[in-house]
């Protein structure tokens, strides 16, 4: 293909993340670029966040505050107005203290006399020393006499989130910092509620989203827009960022793309989207991208797309002409160029060390390969491109690329975003960069399985791996057995002691609900839980519950699985979730919360000499698991 003529602008819809851009529109631009195309790329999330949460921003918050009737405002409300001149004083230096330009303020901060503080700040008081419990610092415990600067990141923000609760309850009450209105797109079958939600009048914050899309227009002069919509919690801001370009440039293409519309707009046939963008693209975005530059210029037919929807006379069409994707050593190198990379906000929310890392630090997000090499695990979507597909590149590649990154953000931190990275890539990506002496901090997601050894974990570390994660799920070897998982819990706590030795963190994915699992199989995975961190063969853990999708083995074939599929509703939009009917009947609600509470504590070294059935608000059994299970599986 001939370099195209197009101006080509990603833009990555609020909200994602804040402490890093979201890659998706780095690897695109670093790809269009690579192919001689004029392409440019913009963060609104950051720049929603930024605007809103400035001195100007909270003007304006108060503005809407003192519009509820006094009897109608909330205690977070009435805090914030109260102190509104504190607020406004430090707002912006304490942003910036977050982004990480003016470090001095940090012992202001952590004095706790500089910043007002509202409801949020008291969850600072379960930071008792076990040793103090009726006095002192609550802080100290957690951060000791030197920590000034995570001591203020933290009370930071607790800050910024005390502001974000009275934008939510004074202006937008789906206003989130990452998961911001999800629940107008969250396999939502019909495309109604959204609608609704764009035909409403604009509040205050889609406001600022219209004059931020106009402005960035306006500094690029795009002829085609590329919005990629990673998660359901980008959606609702995505579409109000068509409706602008559509308003003010009808001229404008406007393609929609990312792993929300891979995962849940695999059968969209509601007209309506198209309102808003022209075309929706499927899994990787490199060749529909392709073909469909070629089709806006008249180079190509609209039959010759590639993995794209459209409207034509006024029913949505999906056209997929077979060409073969473009190889992943042919991708190109992502660039950050066009993204403030030294205005992302470090944010503390958690104080346990691994938990920090997807909040705190400007990562260069990479993937060492395509899809996962292992695609089997039943509550996954194996068989989507984006896991089924796996492709590497050879070591000396990834290491030019990790160069060329330094090189263009001076920033040396990586998270390998893989969906679970290869041992022998891993390895020999180690060997290359200690024999090129790139030094850089890595950290990524993993399989815990055997090839993974000590003396591996210990090669990972001499080359910058501080941390990693991988799944242990279920934590019950006959449900990982189920699940297709290729693990077992001794093996897991082999793994993870090994990394943990070599000084690495460790972080597990853990799983409730899956299908079959008793009360029983929730205690012993919880019991199992309890020893790896007691053992400290892992520090940092979330539960999530199992949600059987359409593109998984479970949501394909659930007899297999012992459960039944709940019919879905009809509708033309979002499809992904799936209901099912579990005979164990198991109440995993109730199950959840006492796991959330129990691993909580257990991040920050609570109660793990504990029993178990402690963080249990009803009767359960008696954990089933030998005590000292996991000391044996490692010391055998």
């Amino acid at each position: 293909m001939s370099a195209s003529s197009l101006r080509v602008l990603s833009l990555i819809p609020p909200m994602t993340q804040l402490n890093t851009p979201y890659p998706s529109t780095a690897y695109l631009t670093g790809f269009l670029r690579s192919r001689g195309v004029a392409a440019f790329q913009e963060d609104l999330a950051l720049a929603l966040v930024l605007r809103l949460f400035s001195r100007q921003g909270l003007a304006t918050l108060r503005e809407h505050v003192h519009r509820i009737p006094m009897r109608q405002r909330s205690d977070c409300m009435m805090q914030f107005d109260i102190s509104y001149d504190r607020y406004a004083a430090t707002v912006d230096a304490t942003i910036g203290f977050l982004q990480g330009r003016d470090a001095t303020l940090s012992y202001r901060i952590a004095g706790r006399n500089y910043l007002p503080e509202g409801p949020r700040f008291a969850s600072l008081d379960v930071y008792v020393d076990p040793d103090d419990p009726d006095g002192g610092d609550p802080l100290a415990w957690a951060f000791g006499a030197l920590g000034t600067q995570d001591r203020a990141r933290h009370l930071a923000t607790l800050y910024l989130n005390d502001i974000a609760d009275v934008l939510r309850e004074a202006v937008d009450p789906r206003f989130e910092f990452v998961r911001y209105a999800e629940s107008l797109a969250l396999s939502q079958p019909s495309f109604e509620p959204l609608a609704r939600a764009l035909a409403a009048a604009p509040n205050w914050v889609d406001d600022t989203l219209d004059a931020l899309t106009r402005e960035a227009i306006d500094r690029h002069q795009p002829q085609l827009v590329l919005i990629s919509v990673p998660f359901p919690g980008a959606v609702y801001a995505a579409f109000r960022i068509a409706q602008t370009i559509k308003r003010h440039w009808p001229d404008i293409k406007i393609c929609l793309g990312g792993g929300y519309a891979n995962t849940e707009l695999r059968e969209l046939a509601e007209p309506r989207v198209f309102d808003y963008f022209d075309y929706v693209t499927l899994d990787d975005g490199e060749r529909p991208l392709l073909a469909l530059m070629e089709h806006i210029e008249g180079k190509r037919g609209t039959s010759r797309l590639v993995r794209t929807f459209l409207r034509q006379d006024g029913a949505v069409r999906y056209v997929n002409m077979q060409e073969a994707d473009v190889p992943f050593s042919e991708v190109g190198t992502p660039t950050w160029d066009g993204l403030p990379i030294d205005r992302y906000l470090s944010l503390l929310d958690m104080l346990n060390p691994m938990h920090r890392l997807w909040s705190d630090g400007r990562w260069n997000k990479l993937t060492i390969a395509h899809g996962c090499y292992w695609k089997k695990c039943s509550f996954c979507d194996v068989t989507l491109d984006y896991i089924s597909r796996y492709e590497t590149a050879s070591a000396e590649l990834l290491v030019d690329r990790i160069e060329a990154i330094i090189a263009e953000t001076g920033q040396t931190g990586f998270h390998f975003v893989d969906e679970a990275a290869p041992p022998k890539m891993l390895k020999a990506l180690a060997e290359e960069l200690l024999r090129r002496k790139v030094s850089i901090s890595w950290w990524g997601n993993i399989r815990f399985e055997k090839s993974f050894t000590p003396e591996l974990a210990l090669l990972l570390a001499e080359s910058g791996c501080i941390a990693i994660s991988g799944g242990l799920e279920v934590a019950s070897d006959r449900l990982l057995k189920l699940m297709k998982k290729g693990v077992s819990v001794e093996q897991v706590a082999r793994v993870t002691h090994g990394f943990a030795e070599a000084g690495v963190l460790v972080h597990a994915y853990l799983m409730y609900g899956f299908p079959t699992q008793t009360e029983q199989d929730t205690v012993d995975a919880l019991e199992y839980v309890r020893q790896l961190f007691d053992n400290g063969c892992i520090q940092s853990g979330f539960f999530h519950r199992f949600a059987c999708t359409v593109h998984s083995p479970v949501g394909q074939n659930p007899e297999e699985y012992g459960v039944k599929l709940v019919p879905l509703p009809p509708g033309d939009f979002a499809k992904n979730d799936v209901g099912f009917i579990d005979p164990t009947g198991t109440d995993h609600e109730l199950m959840g919360k006492a796991l959330n509470k129990a691993l909580y504590n257990f991040m920050h070294g609570i109660g793990l000499d504990g029993d178990v059935r402690g963080w249990f608000d009803a009767r359960v059994p008696k954990p089933k698991v030998p005590r000292h299970f996991i000391e044996r599986a490692l010391y055998q």
